[in-house]
């Protein structure tokens, strides 16, 4: 599965444009993150259909990064997490980044960015809820 990430101006009415600008050619967001660094205004989607949201979005001015990622299941148990970073980490695989996209009857399902997505999906292949 991929994400995009997208990079603009820290200002007001980023997010409703953005939304905006995807509500009305119809493409869901499945799950959003944002937040703000230096100025910047930095919105992670995942959508499914990436391509066509990216493109929209680099026609209406946007700076969109596209990025691999894997979304898993995991038991909503303490100690879930920290089990899979750590096998992820003895064989030295970085994750870049991690967020939360639901939590539902006992389940978590969380989307991981890596460095050395080969590797990973070796470790992740069990927990892989979209690939």
């Amino acid at each position: 599965m991929k994400e995009i990430t997208v990079v603009g101006e820290d200002k007001v009415g980023v997010i409703a444009d953005i939304s905006y600008i995807l509500g009305k050619a119809h493409v869901n967001i499945e799950s959003v993150v944002a937040s703000t660094m230096e100025g910047k205004a930095i919105i992670t989607l995942m959508l499914k259909d990436e391509k066509k949201a990216a493109e929209l979005l680099k026609n209406n001015g946007y700076k969109v990064l596209e990025s691999e990622i894997f979304v898993v299941k995991l038991r909503d148990e303490p100690g879930q997490l920290s089990d899979l970073s750590k096998e992820l980490s003895t064989a030295g695989v970085n994750i870049a980044s991690l967020y939360v996209v639901a939590k539902d009857k006992g389940v978590t399902i969380v989307a991981l960015r890596v460095d050395k997505p080969l590797k990973a999906k070796k470790i992740l292949l069990p927990h892989i809820l979209a690939d």
